[in-house]
């Protein structure tokens, strides 16, 4: 069903971004994999994923923050094999603010890799993803509803890529389909200590963490499967943002 169709990942270098590619790759579409300055990491995911299936793979070097070219950006994605399919909006900037101290940088940092990037991104493909009825998703994060204490632009920026979701979703249909995942306990942020972790783990449902297979898996159905779906927010937490 996805043979030959054709995903943009933005952020695809490490973690989430990686393992989505290897799973879409697995189920048959070819990749353009975005990376900022990761170039090692990019090289060695396309490497391995055309060893499986040569001319399915591409790399697209771009600072997300110079909107001036995202739509050659999107251009681009949308020329190497004739359509666009698949927009998956994850490069996302994630470190603590103290308020008090926030300064207009990292205010700009923040709000431009995770809402304004994605909003010019998703914009710029648009007339490629409507030719194909294709989607758009989103990785925004369980904080955009329920502030991470510590983070509050990036708890900011999130909740806006929420509504740029929802607001998209009734811009842009019926052709595009826009949705997105939001992540819980699935990789830790460096500053946790075990017994934070622990304290995370307690307040889930499921009482253990995720794996980054479980947002691919999550992004893979709402590629694939889930054609009459769009505006909506899937929370892949365990049960996490159900509990106070």
């Amino acid at each position: 069903m996805l043979d030959n169709k054709v995903v943009l990942i933005t952020g695809a270098a490490h973690r989430i971004g990686a393992i989505t590619a290897r799973t879409l790759h697995a189920n048959g579409m070819n990749l353009i994999l975005h990376y900022r300055s990761s170039d090692e990491a990019a090289e060695a995911l396309r490497d391995e994923l055309l060893s499986h299936r040569p001319d399915s793979v591409i790399l697209i070097k771009v600072d997300l923050h110079e909107t001036r070219k995202l739509h050659k950006f999107a251009k681009i994605a949308a020329e190497k094999w004739g359509r666009l399919d698949v927009l998956i909006n994850n490069a996302s900037g994630f470190y603590s603010t103290e308020i008090g101290h926030v300064s207009e940088t990292q205010w700009d940092d923040l709000i431009g890799s995770n809402l304004k990037a994605p909003f010019f991104l998703s914009q710029a493909a648009a007339p490629y993803l409507k030719e194909q009825h294709g989607c758009i998703v989103n990785i925004v994060d369980i904080h955009a509803e329920r502030p991470l204490k510590g983070f509050p632009v990036y708890s900011i920026s999130k909740a806006g890529l929420v509504m740029m979701t929802k607001s998209l979703a009734c811009e842009l249909g019926p052709e595009i389909r826009v949705n997105a995942i939001a992540p819980g306990a699935i990789l830790w942020p460096e500053h946790l200590d075990d017994d934070d972790k622990e304290k995370i783990i307690s307040r889930t449902f499921l009482k253990r963490k995720g794996e980054p297979e479980d947002i691919a898996k999550a992004i893979l159905y709402l590629v694939k499967d889930a054609g009459y779906i769009t505006g909506q927010i899937l929370a892949v937490d365990g049960g996490r943002s159900l509990n106070s």
